[in-house]
């Protein structure tokens, strides 16, 4: 689970997040990733362009967020995953149909009582560095997981094993303690990393961090602080090599930055904002350039609350935040309508969605009389709520480089305001935000978003055992029924008795309020249109990656000699 704060397994994915009427710039690429200006005058309509596949030019992603670290367990924020996860790979991943099948592991057998999975690993596989993969490098990351002194988010899943096992060098088997209903899928969560070059080292200091081998699709070659990452193709990657050569990850904190950037064609891939996917590319330059794409994403945005803050230890008080806060009001505003109504940690269409939770319609009376019964009234007519002399007031925390996020904190400011609430909103750079805020529990209220996994469990962002730094219950809710049945729905494998706990579940947190829950946003990423062979699907539009190509003839970006 990643926060995007983000949670989601790990198989790699493309970052999803006036206007210059310029044709695209042409570049070249160099061995040392400078580029040199071409000729601009191309008229080509890529959109009816075709071609045969072939190897070359070069995918240039736009981002908001820079990685904070490229090894997988280590990291907690989308940025890194979304580089990492071209470096990485899991034993297993989700495919279009959202079924697991193999990564690493070509297949497996699960014992009939559900407790021991025997995982047949793919032969012939190399780390970048040529050295052979074997069963003795996933046992190495099980353990380095699972050490106490590694500082992840993701340990849980595998603190259920009971034994694990090297077989022979292709052969590992995992024997669980009791039945755990996401088992599998969670070897898709757990990058594989080299014993070769990691045993015996501090993974939390090892250069290593910002200087991977894998055995992904790509390999880093540079990684530029502030600016961007470059990755060149793995020629001998096992699913066959990408057809696009390199891969630059620029990181550009504004999105009207990257959008300028994006027609001007230093960028090839970016997520829209609603704004940019409604007005602003609605252009014959845009519909011979780019390809658009929506489907809704799989994760949600909502508004946290510190519980170890005095001010929002009432649940009245949560309850008249999220009854003051309009939310159609922000996806019409700030969406342009491209989402849908949050009730619940779950996003609708799904099957642990439960739809007859409390989905606090906007009702600023109740709002009042619920803050007005926790003793919170306008005493002196200032506008203001009040008691004991001191003002209702609050901070709401979220990132830099997030429109969206922004215009939705000034819209619950306003609402807020309209009841007697004082709201300030203050924007922190990413890695800030996250390191010295997020991490450090230094925040009163933050907007943030998850990216939600396959798996309904949500064991480490509501278990009240997880709320150490790094860790994601960083509001710091604590409900000993809740926590009982993140245990129960760990346990059971039939879907109807899963549903029947993650449904009560939801009922807990509608009406606990440890988050107001906002929004489901849709994904709008736009790629050039001389990229080829994308398909989306319910798991988005990156997951064959390496099967993207250009045709030679529409290619933009040559490697120099």
């Amino acid at each position: 689970m990643i926060r995007d704060h983000k949670i989601k397994k790990m198989n790699y994915s493309l970052v999803t997040m006036i206007a210059l009427s310029l044709m695209p710039i042409m570049l070249l690429i160099g061995c040392d990733g400078k580029t040199s200006p071409a000729d601009s005058s191309s008229k080509v309509d890529y959109a009816s362009e075709t071609g045969a596949p072939a190897y070359g030019d070069a995918l240039i992603v736009g981002s908001i967020g820079e990685p904070s670290v490229l090894i997988p367990m280590l990291a907690g924020d989308s940025a890194s995953h979304d580089v990492a996860g071209l470096i990485f790979n899991g034993l297993v991943k989700y495919d279009t149909d959202l079924s697991i099948i193999g990564d690493l592991a070509e297949n497996w057998d699960i014992s009939p009582d559900g407790l021991t999975i025997t995982f047949y690993l793919r032969r012939g596989v190399k780390w970048t560095d040529s050295v052979e993969f074997t069963a003795h490098d996933v046992m190495f990351g099980y353990k380095t997981i699972i050490d106490d002194k590694t500082p992840t988010a993701y340990k849980e899943d595998f603190l259920q094993v009971e034994k694990a096992e090297v077989i022979d060098d292709h052969t590992f088997r995992v024997s669980y303690k009791k039945p755990f209903a996401p088992a599998l899928s969670s070897w898709g969560s757990m990058p594989v990393v080299p014993r070769h070059l990691l045993e015996g080292k501090d993974i939390t200091k090892v250069d290593y961090r910002r200087k991977p081998i894998g055995m992904g699709p790509y390999i880093l070659e540079k990684w530029d602080s502030g600016e961007k990452l470059e990755l060149r193709s793995n020629k001998d990657y096992f699913e066959d090599r990408p057809y696009i050569d390199r891969y630059i990850y620029r990181i550009i904190p504004d999105t009207a930055t990257m959008f300028l950037e994006l027609q001007a064609g230093s960028i090839d891939l970016m997520g829209l904002t609603p704004l940019q996917y409604s007005k602003q590319t609605n252009t014959d330059f845009f519909k011979k350039n780019y390809q658009k794409f929506k489907y809704p994403a799989s994760g949600y945005t909502y508004l946290g609350f510190n519980f170890k803050n005095d001010k929002f230890k009432s649940k009245k008080i949560r309850q008249a935040i999220a009854y003051a806060i309009d939310k159609q009001e922000i996806i019409d505003v700030v969406l342009f309508g491209l989402g849908s109504i949050a009730t619940g940690p779950y996003v609708p269409n799904t099957w642990p969605y439960n739809p007859d939770v409390e989905r606090y319609s906007y009702n600023p009376e109740m709002a009042r009389q619920l803050m007005a019964e926790e003793g919170w009234k306008d005493s002196d007519g200032d506008g203001w709520l009040d008691k004991n002399g001191e003002r209702f007031k609050f901070t709401i925390i979220t990132n830099l480089g997030n429109d969206s996020r922004k215009k939705t904190a000034e819209i619950i400011q306003w609402r807020l305001k309209k009841i007697g609430i004082d709201v300030e909103i203050r924007i922190i750079e990413w890695a800030t935000f996250i390191n010295e805020f997020i991490d450090k529990r230094r925040f009163e209220a933050c907007l943030l978003g998850w990216g939600i996994d396959r798996d309904p469990d949500q064991y480490i962002i509501w278990h009240s055992s997880k709320t150490k730094e790094k860790e994601f219950n960083f509001i710091s809710y604590s409900n000993k029924e809740v926590d009982d049945l993140l245990e129960k729905g760990r346990r059971k494998y039939r879907i109807e008795d899963r549903k029947k706990i993650y449904f009560k579940i939801q009922e807990i947190l509608a009406d606990e309020v440890p988050y107001v829950f906002l929004y489901v946003p849709d994904a709008l990423p736009i790629v050039h249109s001389r990229f080829k062979g994308i398909v989306p699907t319910p798991i988005g539009i990156s997951y064959n990656l390496h099967e993207w190509y250009v045709p030679a003839n529409l290619q933009k970006h040559k490697l120099l000699p």
